[in-house]
């Protein structure tokens, strides 16, 4: 558990001190297990034995890199960019699609979605999990991506640019075309 001294240090200080004492990066390991978990489980890693290994992975190239860590970033951006690197390269080797949010945060999900008027107008349907998570599967994985990083995981435009190293400009485009994209397939929808 962390201690009350070293909640007050930021990611950034605590990657200095890791620099030169190992025992540092534990705090680090601490802050973001549960985060990046959650964050590999919502891209599609649906097994626990799989979350836990890429989420192993992910700590080794973070441990492995910390020296070439690029202090113009946050290092939560930073550490999601690895995070969502580790995930897709998971797929990869897998030949698996990944699949969606799962059914245990949809409520979530469909709460942060309804509140936004890009995707609610001219919808008078009501959002149904299984058919939202049908839509969602069909989607490209940079449509998927960018919905998950924005309503699930809470991210502003210029944290998921870092995370996605894309501009700010394109994340704003991905965003729109996403929701616009998962309005029209709500519109199109029957209950």
């Amino acid at each position: 558990m962390e201690t009350k001294e070293s909640q007050d240090i930021s990611d950034e200080e605590i990657v200095k001190l890791a620099l030169h004492n190992t025992a540092f990066f534990a705090v680090l390991v601490r802050r973001y297990e549960d985060k990046l978990s959650r964050y590999i489980r919502r891209l599609g890693v649906s097994s626990k034995e799989d979350r836990e290994d890429v989420l192993q992975n992910v700590f080794i190239k973070i441990y492995k890199n910390l020296n070439s860590f690029d202090k113009t970033l946050s290092f939560s951006s930073w550490a999601y960019r690895i995070t969502h690197n580790e995930a897709v390269n998971f797929f990869r080797t897998k030949s698996r699609r990944p699949s969606t949010v799962d059914i245990e945060e949809m409520d979530d999900f469909l709460a942060s979605l309804k509140s936004d008027d890009d995707i609610t107008r001219d919808t008078n349907n009501s959002l149904n999990n299984d058919a939202i998570l049908k839509i969602l599967d069909s989607f490209d994985e940079k449509y998927r991506t960018v919905l998950v990083l924005r309503y699930l995981e809470d991210r502003e435009y210029g944290e998921i640019s870092d995370i996605l190293k894309i501009p700010v400009s394109s994340v704003g485009v991905l965003l729109h075309r996403a929701k616009e994209k998962l309005r029209k397939e709500i519109e199109g929808i029957t209950f």
